[in-house]
């Protein structure tokens, strides 16, 4: 109970932090928001079907970038920071159990991640004039996408947090991986008409999951056609991202430290 208290009082404190690093919440936060507003505007005269705008077509795949960016780029980075300039050391030394410090981490994904997808979702009805759905189903999906998404990047996120030698690095190493999924996953590009072999490699990760998951909740039920097998398959994204956010949780267990043993 108290490594719970002590956990929950930390998200305060990482979201607060989170929020005063100008850098981090434009990249993670408000990065999405403007790609939305790029790709709305760039491809506003092209035809994407009956009653779907660009804005429209455009709001599931950011929407999805937007928890990889909150989860996997935000933590990893953040924590490779840490690492770097001793804030893990010193906490190394306090009587803060790994646990709290989880907990804190993955309460600041959960707050940012969900106040993110609320802006857009605002930027998108508001600006670009998008139609939000109306079924209650449907927002049931995006919830539990969104919540089991959040969880999992964010557990990922601790665990490539290791990778980087130093957090100078952390960018450089962390960022292009981020930025290569989006390409592959139906972020920016239609995934129907990418490789075989590269919808293949995509479908390895969850962000295409994701991306499929959110694509059934703001698209026409007529765009599952072009989804792989022609469905939304929407019990093989929920099935993808369980065993994501397990590998994520045994990951972030099995290589977190304090400090680095090099």
């Amino acid at each position: 109970m108290h490594t719970l208290t002590v956990g929950t009082g930390r998200i305060a404190f990482e979201t607060r932090g989170y929020f005063r690093r100008g850098d981090q919440v434009f990249f993670t936060f408000l990065f999405p928001v403007l790609m939305l507003t790029i790709f709305a505007t760039a491809f506003s005269s092209m035809d994407f079907g009956p009653g779907v705008t660009a804005a429209g077509y455009y709001l599931p795949g950011m929407l999805a970038a937007g928890i990889l960016l909150s989860g996997v780029q935000n933590l990893g980075i953040d924590i490779a920071n840490e690492r770097h300039d001793g804030t893990l050391k010193r906490l190394a030394g306090t009587p803060l159990a790994p646990a709290s410090y989880f907990i804190g981490k993955l309460g600041q994904v959960f707050v940012t991640g969900v106040a993110q997808a609320a802006l857009l979702l605002v930027v998108a009805r508001v600006v670009f004039d998008v139609g939000l759905p109306t079924d209650p189903a449907r927002w049931g999906t995006f919830a539990w996408v969104l919540g089991l998404g959040l969880v999992t990047c964010a557990l990922l996120g601790i665990a490539v947090a290791q990778l980087p030698r130093s957090g100078k690095s952390a960018g450089a190493v962390i960022t292009p991986v981020v930025l290569v999924l989006q390409f592959i996953s139906g972020v920016y590009l239609p995934y129907s008409q990418l490789p075989g072999w590269l919808q293949q490699t995509a479908a390895v990760f969850p962000l295409k999951w994701m991306a499929q998951g959110m694509r059934q909740v703001f698209l026409p039920d007529s765009f599952a056609a072009a989804e792989v097998g022609g469905s939304w398959a929407l019990a093989s994204v929920a099935l993808a991202l369980a065993l994501w956010l397990l590998l994520g949780f045994v990951a972030a267990l099995a290589v977190f430290r304090w400090i680095r043993k090099d």
